[in-house]
């Protein structure tokens, strides 16, 4: 430590008992002697450290990180190379402990912590944050999640909600679950990197209408920054559509309820309800920080411009899918990308479905990927509508004239397995008259992809998607109005008439690194390559037109685009061994 050093957190208590805020702006102030560019500010949680700060800050995210969080160069405030001292802003969340920041010098290779931080801590660290919400089993059923610091035995968790319009307010009770170290499988998720997940709360809402509109004009205060050390807020009014207003809620023994934040969302229309509907997709995001700050892995250097664009573009889509590789937490569960990736996307809409990936289990493969977390936090902290439980991440998710299949590529979908047998039920069960959109997703690709990792394995193929060709073909003609592009153009191209399998897309750039193509020749089946941070966008306009966008998340425009066009004719003028077993032509 150096006697010479100064940092300083404001305010020290942040928010009040009787809210429930998921985020809160710090301000921190800090001096060094003989200033440089080495310098940095950290912030950690807990606030006692209990190991040598040496032990806890490593360059190397798999090294010995237990509760770095983020962290600033200290020369990013244009004062300190001049004065040796300066100023910068932290966005914290709750995450039920406290914080303290350290302020260190000699660069992040050789770290020496010179100075600690008054603690800073939430006023109510056991509030209720993060409200997320998913599909629930039926079409008609809106599954409400969040995280609290109560246990069941310490308050009752419910949500509280109406239909817009209604004076009367309604009380669904919700359940509750948690785990621990000994319920993860490895380290370092249940050893340095464990963390205290608290308790997480599902209700389910039932019996809603379908997605019957109402406009309000409401203000969304969007955070950009001239400087990582000057946040400026930008009012910008959108255009809301919206059917039930909610509020999740915990009363206590004494009868005091605790509330959190109000918010909103619209019902699912009705099974092959014709009309506007607009589902946007994206895999492989992470988290970014919006105060600007960094972490110490940087992997995924577009995740917060994606999520910038996301927020900007609510009014534009209906609902969104995540499809693996949920948090990049890689077992240190402090780490704040858990929870922080998805629930913030679905503020006015709702989370239609999220697909395991390596990153949160790994589980079929025999790897690591996920650092010891096995699945368990990513199954806790997102709820979806699972046939028989949680663990089997694979799910069928009906969304008005789209009908989509899930698939779990951590989990064995070999012919003959729990799985497959699933899929093969899914598919045949789809009412392609009133849900012409069938869409199969899942994390790993099927066998068709452009990636240098998996060109590697010497046939561009995931071993995995080889065991679904039966069920899902890789398409090779469309009789109909078809151009084929060769190259990133922004020309669309058309698919129409009777179809001999599927199109494939990738779409893995919501926000981590990006892999480069392959050398060397050009497969005949891929169409379209497109290097760049961002995520698709599907939009049924009617039961006869689908348009695939992929959006740049840097400019919000469609920089590939393709549409379907077919008629329920076209499914059933299959030739025999053309189409696909599984429809109701066959």
């Amino acid at each position: 430590m150096d006697s010479a050093a100064v940092i300083h957190a404001s305010p020290a208590v942040l928010g009040d008992e009787r809210e429930a805020r998921t985020r809160r702006w710090v301000a921190v102030n800090f001096t060094a002697p003989a200033p440089s560019a080495g310098h940095w500010v950290a912030l950690f949680s807990p606030a006692d450290f209990g190991k040598p700060w040496h032990i806890l800050v490593l360059a190397d995210l798999f090294g010995g990180i237990r509760v770095l969080l983020q962290y600033m160069f200290a020369n990013a405030s244009p004062s300190f190379m001049s004065s040796g001292s300066g100023n910068m802003s932290f966005l914290l969340i709750n995450q039920r402990s406290d914080y303290a920041f350290g302020l260190f010098s000699g660069g992040k290779d050789n770290p020496k912590l010179i100075a600690v931080s008054n603690k800073i801590s939430f006023a109510n660290p056991k509030a209720p944050v993060f409200p997320r919400l998913a599909q629930g089993k039926e079409w008609n059923e809106m599954a409400v999640t969040w995280t609290s610091g109560y246990n069941i035995n310490e308050a009752y968790p419910f949500v509280e909600w109406r239909m817009k319009g209604e004076e009367n307010s309604k009380r669904t009770p919700a359940g509750t679950l948690t785990y621990t170290r000994r319920q993860l499988c490895g380290k370092p998720a249940n050893a340095e990197g464990y963390r205290d997940p608290g308790f997480i709360h599902t209700a389910f809402l039932k019996d809603l209408w379908p997605n019957r509109e109402y406009d309000e004009t409401s203000e969304y205060r969007i955070c950009s920054h001239s400087s990582v050390y000057n946040p400026v807020v930008t009012i910008m009014s959108i255009l809301l559509f919206f059917r039930y207003l909610y509020q999740i809620a915990h009363e206590l023994p004494d009868g005091t309820v605790v509330r959190g934040k109000s918010s909103s969302f619209r019902a699912s229309p009705f099974p092959g309800q014709d009309s506007l509907q607009r589902v946007v997709v994206f895999g492989d995001m992470g988290l970014g920080q919006s105060d600007g700050s960094n972490e110490l892995a940087g992997f995924q250097p577009g995740a917060q411009v994606t999520m910038d664009r996301l927020i900007k573009d609510l009014p534009n889509y209906d609902a969104v899918f995540h499809i693996g590789d949920l948090s990049y937490a890689n077992g240190f569960l402090a780490l704040p990308r858990s929870v922080g990736s998805v629930h913030r996307a679905d503020r006015a809409h709702r989370l239609q479905g999220v697909v395991h990936g390596g990153k949160d289990t790994g589980g079929f493969y025999n790897g690591n990927d996920s650092r010891g977390e096995c699945g368990v936090p990513a199954e806790t902290y997102f709820y979806v509508p699972a046939e028989e439980n949680r663990g089997k991440f694979w799910y069928a998710s009906d969304y008005g004239m789209f009908r989509f299949c899930v698939g779990d590529t951590e989990h064995d979908w070999r012919p003959g397995s729990e799985q497959h047998a699933f899929l093969e039920r899914c598919f045949a069960s789809a009412d392609r008259k009133h849900q012409p959109w069938l869409v199969f997703a899942a994390h790993r690709p099927l066998g068709y992809s452009s990636n240098d990792y998996y060109a590697q394995e010497g046939s561009f193929a995931e071993p995995m998607g080889r065991a679904l060709q039966g069920l899902t073909r890789a398409w090779t003609t469309w009789t109909g109005g078809i151009r084929r592009r060769r190259g990133n153009s922004s020309s669309s191209s058309s698919y129409s008439g009777t179809a001999s399998g599927t199109i494939h897309i990738v779409a893995g750039t919501g926000g981590a690194k990006l892999r480069s193509y392959a050398a060397g020749p050009w497969p005949q089946w891929s169409v379209a390559r497109d290097e760049s941070f961002g995520y698709v966008k599907l939009t049924a306009s009617d039961h006869s037109m689908l348009r695939v966008e992929f959006i740049h998340s840097d400019d919000g425009a469609a920089h590939d685009a393709f549409t379907i066009s077919r008629d329920y004719k076209d499914v059933l003028a299959c030739t025999v061994d053309s189409c696909a077993p599984h429809t109701l032509a066959s």
